[in-house]
């Protein structure tokens, strides 16, 4: 029997041959098999599932076209070799012979080589990254098979004797990558499932019905919500939609005061303002949940500028395209309006705009503040750091004043309650210290704002955390809270605590604030679950990952951040849990700087994936409760984040009821724990004296700032804070971040007030150096001795360079 055995390739059904003739090549031994001839079982002229790396195509008529995707998030998927099995080997034997492993290997390189060979593969989706590791895994499959399927040992057999052509691999080849790589065979359905070039059409009913736009633009503190809300009260049903508990409770007790019957909707919390439980035509919510379905007379969208918001903005866009009102009252900056005009026209839909002034000056005074001495009642210090929130309050009850405290990871009792005690004429505490926290969701009665610094975290385009000065929005939501109107202040007064400072505040108070220019998107639950129909091997953050490479938007959006979402289905990757339930445990609201929140869910998840309920048992086993009142700041943070497992757990309960029972007791623990919390805040300079004499000697204990920095910026220059005990450079710079001290373009600051910073930041690094383990006490004093030399001396290294090496060694080792 022949060796080449021609005849019998065109009947077995999988043999499909493809020769390329490009020019004067050597005669073959038989014709080139058109496209039409190929057996079924193989695309008859392998259509371009994507586009190639260099270049990309218009999937419609609209003027959208396809992102180049980043095929460095496909996973390859593990192939074992030998799958043909004993009879293919046999038949594959019989017909040709045994392969030479060798000749096999030089014809496969040569395969790889070919400039056509990798055309024909970018047309089918396979760019240069896919391509090589299709091809690696091709070439080891057939290497380290015993044997393989008859129609390709057949075709190896014939290339190897001369008789075939390296270019008939090519099916083979494809047939394999797709194997490995099971997206390139739908890549098609994944594009048009990650379309989100027309968001409006996801929202049918709002799209049924004619609705009324009416955009209320003003600053803060000039009634634009007050009159938004009286429509909401005179309406025959309603919904408003703000961006925080407190604000949404506010509107569910002025309604249920004003006698029109109002249920609150938060992630945590249910309630009905009707005793039976029966739905009321009315409810306030926080804008996540707010429902599409339900048909309004209408609706309130509070703070429509934060549509831009990195990681929330796609609820404002869900909200304004898919609320069913008749009449939509949308509330925020003017700098909104240009973008929401145009969002609502491609909806066909007009927009009305109210614009509204400010209802009491404010003013921008000439002189900074400068000492605590010179605080007055109705004074608010803002600070951008918990650890500047402590020393500040500090210092002002040192010179025998009462202040209120109030910053984000506060409970929401314990914010209103410090409100409350900071608004009460009759009571002695007539100074305020808070974080940006007050611009949004309480009604404060301050006189005059005092930015104890201008910078403050922020997170930029690639996700990485810098400080920078504020935004001209951060400012006029901060310092429009002084002179509220209604309140015993007539007017606003605004300035820094540094003259330094000051200057560019009024520069930053100027400038124009940016118009919004996108609104932001998510992929949402159903599309997920398409997704992993088509690629079932993928885990949910990868699914991600290739939705959002794969995802098209249209200038007016863009796709919101999902690094949180991204940090939870990594930490539960292991449990196993369905699709929809994982995705809602990824979405769960918590901090996922807090580890002992992020470990008690990883534990929900456990157990739940065990079918086990968390009973109220269970989660005061986990809390050890009941608490004690904080001994030290510690302490405080500690019983914070216990009140955010609280959080937690409500908020599963609405998903899962089943499986977390016992929603109505750990509401009323969580009710406990607040009034805990507030007695630790009324009496935090206690907490914080006794943590610092609890401190090691040269140190000073610092807690965790509610934003870590693991990269801050300084004079133009982006470093890592845990180079800080590198270098003096380095630890000036993470100084400077721990405090938020300065803009990155401002001058030096002398006289001893930087002195005192500094000391207070370097005990700060260097305590937390010693928590996370990167320092030891012997290493702390050789660090302080060489700070020292280096100052007596004037020199500008840090010790000597023996010491430099040293030192790393040193930290190496422990890092290690």
């Amino acid at each position: 029997m022949s060796r080449c055995a021609w005849p019998l390739l065109r009947r077995l059904p999988a043999r499909a041959g493809l020769a390329l003739r490009h020019g004067g090549g050597t005669p073959r031994a038989r014709p080139a098999a058109s496209p039409s001839s190929f057996p079924s079982s193989f695309p008859s002229s392998f259509p371009s599932s994507f586009p190639s790396s260099s270049s990309s195509s218009s999937s419609n008529g609209d003027g959208g076209a396809s992102r180049a995707l980043d095929t460095s998030l496909f996973v390859p998927v593990p192939l074992k070799p030998g799958l043909g099995g004993a009879a293919s080997e046999d038949v594959g034997a019989e017909l040709t012979r045994p392969l030479d492993k060798g000749e096999v290997l030089k014809n496969l390189n040569k395969f790889y080589k070919r400039k056509e060979i990798q055309r024909l593969g970018a047309e089918n989706g396979l760019d240069a990254r896919l391509f090589h590791q299709a091809f690696i895994s091709f070439r080891k499959y057939i290497m380290e098979s015993s044997s393989v399927s008859a129609d390709l040992h057949i075709i190896l057999n014939d290339i190897c004797c001369g008789a075939g052509h390296v270019d008939d691999l090519f099916p083979f080849f494809l047939r394999h990558a797709k194997q490995i790589f099971p997206m390139l065979d739908c890549m098609d359905d994944l594009r048009k499932i990650s379309d989100l070039r027309l968001p409006p059409n996801w929202y049918p009913d709002a799209r049924a019905i004619q609705r009324k736009i009416i955009f209320h633009a003003g600053p803060t503190n000039s009634g634009k919500t007050y009159h938004a809300i009286q429509r909401f009260l005179s309406a025959k049903s309603g919904i408003y939609c703000g961006p925080l508990k407190l604000l949404a409770h506010e509107i569910f007790q002025k309604s249920n005061d004003a006698n029109v019957p109002c249920d609150l909707v938060t992630g945590e919390e249910r309630v009905y303002a009707n005793e039976d439980a029966r739905q009321a035509p009315h409810i306030a919510c926080t804008i996540e949940m707010c429902s599409t379905n339900t048909p309004y007379e209408v609706a309130v969208i509070d703070e429509i500028q934060m549509i831009r918001d990195p990681a929330r903005g796609w609820a404002w866009t869900r909200a304004l395209l898919g609320l069913c009102a008749e009449e939509i009252h949308v509330c925020g900056e003017p700098a909104a309006v240009d973008l929401v005009t145009e969002l609502m026209y491609t909806t066909g839909e007009e927009v009305e705009v109210r614009n509204y002034k400010r209802l009491t000056p404010l003013t921008v005074l000439d002189n900074a503040l400068e000492s605590l001495d010179n605080l007055r009642p109705g004074d608010c210090i803002v600070c951008f750091s918990k650890n500047d929130i402590y020393s500040v309050s500090r210092q002002i009850e040192a010179r025998g004043l009462e202040c209120a405290v109030i910053y984000g990871s506060l409970p929401p009792g314990t914010k209103l309650e410090q409100a409350k005690k900071f608004n009460d004429p009759d009571d002695p505490c007539k100074i305020l210290v808070a974080t940006d926290a007050i611009g949004m969701g309480l009604n404060l009665c301050i006189r005059r704002i005092i930015f104890n610094s201008i910078v403050k975290p922020t997170v930029n385009e690639k996700g990485e955390k810098e400080i920078d000065s504020i935004t001209t929005s951060q400012a006029l939501q901060i310092a429009g809270r002084a002179g509220r109107f209604g309140s015993s202040f007539k007017q606003g007064e605004v300035t820094t605590m540094h003259r330094d400072d000051l200057m560019q505040l009024k520069e930053i108070l100027s400038e124009a604030v940016p118009p919004v220019k996108a609104a932001g998107l998510h992929p949402t639950p159903e599309q997920i679950e398409m997704f992993a129909y088509h690629l079932p091997d993928a885990t949910l953050s990868n699914l991600i990952d290739i939705f959002v490479s794969l995802s098209q938007v249209d200038g007016m959006y863009f796709v919101c951040n999902i690094d949180d979402f991204k940090f939870l289905a990594d930490m539960i990757q292991h449990i196993p849990l369905n699709l929809r339930s994982r995705y809602v445990f990824c979405t769960a609201p918590l901090n996922r700087k807090e580890p002992f929140v992020c470990t008690t869910l990883l534990k929900f998840a456990r157990q739940f994936s065990r079918n086990e309920p968390l009973t109220f048992d269970w989660l005061c086993r986990h809390t050890k409760w009941p608490l004690a009142a904080p001994r030290n700041i510690k302490e405080l943070v500690h019983l914070e984040a216990v009140h955010d497992v609280f959080d937690l757990y409500l908020w599963l309960s609405y998903r899962f009821m089943d499986m977390f029972p016992d929603a109505a007791l750990v509401r009323d623990i969580q009710k406990k724990l607040d009034d805990i919390i507030q007695i630790g805040v009324c009496n935090i300079t206690k907490l914080i004296r006794a943590t610092q004499s609890a401190a090691a000697p040269g140190t000073a204990e610092v807690v965790s700032e509610d934003f870590p920095l693991s990269r801050t910026k300084k004079d133009g220059r982006v470093v890592s804070d845990r180079q800080g005990a590198a270098s003096p450079e380095a630890l000036s710079v993470s100084v400077e971040a721990a405090g938020l001290r300065r803009a990155k373009n401002l001058r030096p600051r002398p006289g001893s007030r930087r002195e005192d910073l500094k000391s207070y930041g370097r005990g700060s690094l260097a305590n937390r150096l010693l928590q996370e383990g990167l320092l030891t006490q012997e290493m702390l004093k050789q660090l302080e001795s060489e700070w020292q030399d280096q100052h007596r001396n004037g020199r500008s290294g840090f010790g000597s360079k023996r010491g430099d090496q040293h030192s790393s060694k040193e930290v190496g080792k422990k890092r290690k």
